[in-house]
C-alpha cells in the first residue's frame, strides 16, 4: 500500500487534554515539579497525528510512531487545558510526516515533527509472533 494514494499534505487533527497529575514529571519521578512531563506532551501530539489521517485508512491498515523531534518550551500545571495540534506536510510511500504543536491557551508549550510508519496490523503481528493485549 503506497500513502501517496489516499493521504494528502495539509490533513490536521487537534485535541484538547486537561493535565491530571498522572501526566505530569512529579507523578513518575519523586521530588520533581508536578507540571506536564514531556513523554505525555509528545504521546498526545502522536496521537493526534494518528486522529489526522487514521479516517483515510483501509482496515486492517494503522500507523506508527517512527520518528519524534519535539522542542518542550513552557511548563503546564495539573488542571491546565492543553490543545495539540498536528497537520501532514510530507507524505512518502509507508511514511507520513506532521508538523505538530502543543499550546495552553495561546503560549506554545511544544513544537517539532514527527513520523508515522504506515503497517498491515496482520503482516506486523506475524513477523513479529505478537498477538492483541487481551
Amino acid at each position: 500500500m503506497d500513502a501517496r494514494d489516499f493521504i494528502t499534505i495539509g490533513m490536521s487533527a487537534e485535541r484538547t487534554l486537561v493535565v491530571p497529575a498522572e501526566r505530569t514529571v512529579g507523578h513518575f519521578v519523586p521530588g520533581m515539579p508536578f507540571v506536564y512531563a514531556t513523554p505525555m506532551m509528545i504521546l498526545e501530539m502522536e496521537m493526534t497525528s494518528g486522529d489526522a489521517i487514521r479516517a483515510a485508512l483501509q482496515p486492517g491498515w494503522v500507523t506508527v510512531g517512527t520518528e519524534v523531534d519535539i522542542r518542550h518550551l513552557a511548563a503546564a500545571l495539573v488542571g491546565a487545558t492543553v490543545r495539540t495540534t498536528a497537520r501532514v506536510v510530507a507524505v512518502e510511500r509507508r511514511v507520513i510526516r506532521f508538523e505538530v504543536e502543543a499550546f495552553e491557551g495561546t503560549r506554545k508549550l511544544g513544537e517539532g515533527r514527527h513520523a508515522r510508519g504506515l503497517v498491515n496490523v496482520e503482516t506486523f503481528n506475524k513477523r513479529l509472533g505478537a498477538g492483541t493485549v487481551p
